[in-house]
């Protein structure tokens, strides 16, 4: 498969026409959000495409990266919401409208599997075994052609994924639950803001 892989230093480029419909990711340091830095967002309009965006780690000043994180027209497809949103409020200082999550569409949808991760959905769902041995490779600094195509692959087969997942939660009858639950998830990420980062309705 032919990727269409743009790499952007800093920020997306003035009047770039995407859909309204976006797959989202994001790369950091590490997992701790007080310590390791965002390197990388990456965006897809599920047509082979990849915007990969190295931002300024100083200053973080992207506003047309900003402006669509923030747009309520537009929908932005993740998966694991949960920890690339943590990032994007912690270092792009922004609340993202309009989110979906395939993780939790698969934890609600597939009861049938304990594999969520995002390796298992594109397997199931698009047949392409994608390589994550890359995961844990440093972004913070210039890219490998490797490293791109690890980027690009984590968002390019995610509407695909939305897709399938969504028709099970309706056919399932679990489509209203998941819109319960993906309207938490900006809750969520404050409270792993405030360090409550453990199940707060538990005994």
């Amino acid at each position: 498969m032919n990727i269409d892989i743009k790499l952007h230093k800093e920020d997306l480029p003035d009047q770039l026409a995407l859909s309204d419909k976006i797959a989202i990711d994001c790369e950091f340091m590490g997992l701790n959000v007080e310590r390791d830095k965002l390197c990388l967002v990456q965006i897809s309009t599920g047509k082979n495409d990849a915007h990969i965006i190295q931002l300024n780690r100083k200053t973080y000043d992207a506003p047309n990266l900003k402006k669509i994180l923030q747009d309520k027209n537009i929908n932005k497809i993740f998966h694991f919401a949960r920890a690339d949103l943590l990032f994007i409020r912690k270092y792009l200082n922004i609340k993202v409208e309009n989110i979906n999550c395939t993780k939790i569409m698969s934890k609600l949808a597939r009861s049938y599997s304990d594999k969520h991760g995002l390796k298992d959905l594109i397997k199931e769902f698009t047949g392409n075994d994608i390589n994550k041995n890359l995961q844990s490779s440093d972004f913070g600094g210039e890219l490998s052609e490797k490293q791109l195509q690890y980027c690009a692959k984590d968002v390019i087969y995610l509407h695909r994924v939305y897709n399938s997942l969504n028709n099970i939660l309706i056919r399932e009858k679990r489509d209203s639950l998941y819109k319960d639950v993906i309207q938490f998830i900006n809750c969520r990420v404050n409270l792993d803001l405030a360090s409550f980062t453990n199940d707060i309705w538990s005994h």
